[in-house]
């Protein structure tokens, strides 16, 4: 039963892990295109609709990838999941189907009008086009939020008849206040990955002295975005996460710092290892009194260390909770440093002949996705032992009728389905790269870059 119930945890984990590489880039840069269309069409610059084009194409690129990865995802619910879904479907079928029928219908139809209806709209037009995508992707994020904000703090509910849970409140629901602000804080991942990926890519033109002239775009328009989500990420979407899983999630909170004690003035751990046996963080770096401070506003408050609650509710994977958590504050705190010296050189017109600062704008760009993963997994593993808080425990929710051996079979079916497609994702959108942005003045500066080379 044991292994049965670790193959679907590890199953989904990868499917949904894989998935969500792909929807974070394009919700991110669903903004980042609107964005461009609006400095090209009040500044009446044709450059900007040439990059903005250019960007759709790699958006269409990832937009396949997610659909092609999360319908085998969805498919999970009634497989490996089946008395999850026979439990909750009534409540988290209704957003997952809003997700599917007015965002994603939305977003992709609009997105084949972007990608190949372009030259038959106004410039008005296309911005509203792409302002139409941008709002199905993140009405599309904002459902699936939903759905798991749910399943980390229930409202809006009722118990039916046998033991299944209803919905009581589709207003509850909706506004659920933990889906509200996850999803703040997941959109300015989002666009903070839409933002590195834009800059590296921009930097990457610059180092190689091709399509210069867009590359200034990119990395003008990818640092200035860049550093505002960046630091909207921490402050004040990260804190009030924080603050709210504080109040609702104490055990998991706790477990994400190391906290095995209950103290008053808990510090932060910076640095450290937890020792779960031993109930201990071994060699820790600590800031004393920082983790009552920011999760109840003073300095002496009390903190529940683990301690304070019975073992069968602390997350079953302590480790992984602790270590997603700081990984993800770590890459957090490299996003804003680097993004913030990023955009003073290009406030005092440095930017873009520092190659020191070009460089590591360049490699940063895969930081992003793991600091989001990061974060999914410490939602999701710390939310354990639960698949929902509090009502229904992970070890009722998969599938009693399906074997670890057909589990561990069909996992290893989708990595290799996987491998492939990720080589052939990772060559359609270096085909993009390297062709470059369309247009006339790109064109030429690219053509011109290779003669001069050559």
């Amino acid at each position: 039963m044991a292994d049965r119930e670790f193959f679907d945890r590890l199953h989904f984990a990868f499917t949904i892990s894989y998935h969500y590489l792909f929807p974070q880039l394009t919700m991110g840069l669903a903004l980042l295109i609107v964005v461009l269309k609006t400095l090209g069409l009040r500044g009446n610059d044709s450059r900007y609709d040439d990059a903005a084009r250019f960007w759709a194409r790699i958006f269409g690129i990832n937009f396949v990838m997610g659909v092609v990865t999360g319908i085998p995802m969805e498919f999970q619910f009634g497989t490996n999941w089946a008395e999850f879904s026979r439990l909750t479907g009534s409540v988290i079928g209704q957003p997952l189907a809003m997700e599917g029928v007015f965002s994603f219908f939305l977003e992709s139809a609009f997105l084949g009008l972007l990608l190949f209806g372009e030259h038959r709209l106004s410039r008005r037009a296309q911005w509203a086009t792409a302002l139409a995508v941008m709002a199905g992707s993140w009405l599309s994020g904002y459902f699936i939020i939903v759905t798991d904000a749910w399943m980390q703090h229930p409202v809006g509910y009722r118990t039916g008849p046998g033991g299944a849970f209803e919905v009581s409140s589709f207003t509850e629901l909706l506004g659920n206040p933990w889906a509200l602000i996850q999803y703040a804080h997941t959109m300015c991942g989002a666009v903070v990955t839409g933002s590195f990926v834009m800059s590296a890519v921009g930097a990457f033109y610059l180092l190689t002295h091709r399509f210069e002239q867009q590359a200034r775009i990119f990395l003008r328009t990818g640092v200035i975005v860049g550093v505002a989500a960046s630091v909207l990420q921490v402050f004040p979407t990260g804190d009030e996460h924080g603050k709210y899983m504080a109040r609702h999630q104490p055990i998991a909170m706790a477990a994400m710092e190391g906290l095995f004690h209950t103290e008053k003035g808990a510090p932060i751990i910076l640095v450290g290892q937890p020792d779960v046996l031993q109930q201990r963080i071994d060699n820790p770096l600590e800031a004393n009194d920082m983790l009552s401070f920011l999760a109840y506003g003073t300095p002496r408050a009390v903190v529940r260390g683990l301690d304070a609650y019975p073992r069968d509710q602390w997350p079953t994977n302590i480790p992984i909770v602790y270590y997603a958590y700081h990984i993800m504050v770590g890459l957090g705190t490299w996003f804003v440093a680097l993004m913030a010296v990023a955009a003073l050189f290009l406030w005092r017109g440095l930017l873009f002949r520092t190659r020191l600062l070009l460089w590591p704008l360049m490699l940063s760009f895969p930081l992003p996705y793991i600091a989001n993963i990061a974060g999914w997994v410490t939602a999701e593993a710390g939310r354990q032992p639960w698949v929902v808080y509090g009502l229904l425990r992970t070890s009722a929710g998969y599938s009693i009728h399906i074997s670890a051996g057909n589990v561990l079979f069909t996992l290893l079916g989708f990595m290799g389905i996987y491998a492939v497609l990720s080589i052939l994702c990772l060559f359609l959108v270096w085909h993009v790269i390297a062709k470059g942005p369309a247009g006339k003045q790109a064109s030429e500066a690219g053509a011109g870059t290779h003669v001069s080379a050559g």
